[in-house]
């Protein structure tokens, strides 16, 4: 069920904007009542780009066995490369890198959830005693954005026509974020 509706929405997105989609026409495409729609995603937006909320739950719940920022940074990027992996492989990746850059106000749905990332992030690294504050919030930040840059690098590789993969531009990004700031 999830699949079909994110694939309505998507579909729905495409053919007639953002703005000009309802919940009740992925409803209605999918042959499902808008409760149901909601019973599984909070918004059209929820069910057209599901990965942000995965990669929130995923983060916040990452346990770390190491007691330095820099070990759960390390951590906390392998597992938000691991649900990268897993949206390349669960939802319709190219046609959402495509949207990205077609519906601006995605862009700015987009920014909202990196922010609600970063506060539960960082909240949650607080509360576990696992960083100070400012720690914290720096080490989501640099989760956050490397998330973000890996999308854009494919955003951007497919809207010059690249047939790029979107995992290998993500490994791509973090050796890239490890020669910005060499450890030892």
């Amino acid at each position: 069920m999830l699949h079909q509706i994110q694939s309505a929405t998507l579909d729905l997105v495409e053919q007639n904007g953002l703005d000009a989609t309802t919940v009740g026409d992925i409803a209605a495409r999918v042959g499902i009542s808008e409760r149901t729609v909601f019973r599984y995603y909070a918004s059209k937006v929820h069910a057209l780009m599901p990965g942000q909320q995965g990669l929130i739950d995923a983060l916040v719940t990452c346990e770390s066995a190491h007691t330095s920022a820099a070990g759960i940074l390390d951590d906390l990027l392998a597992a938000c490369r691991d649900q990268f992996a897993r949206e390349v492989e669960q939802s319709d990746f190219r046609r959402i890198s495509r949207l990205l850059l077609r519906e601006p106000e995605l862009l700015q749905v987009v920014a909202r959830q990196e922010r609600s990332l970063v506060e539960a992030l960082s909240a949650t690294l607080v509360d576990r005693g696992a960083l100070r504050h400012l720690q914290a919030l720096l080490v989501a930040e640099v989760v956050t954005a490397t998330w973000r840059v890996a999308w854009q690098s494919f955003a951007r590789d497919q809207a010059g026509g690249l047939d790029s993969d979107p995992l290998a531009l993500f490994d791509d990004t973090l050796r890239e974020l490890g020669g910005l700031f060499p450890r030892g």
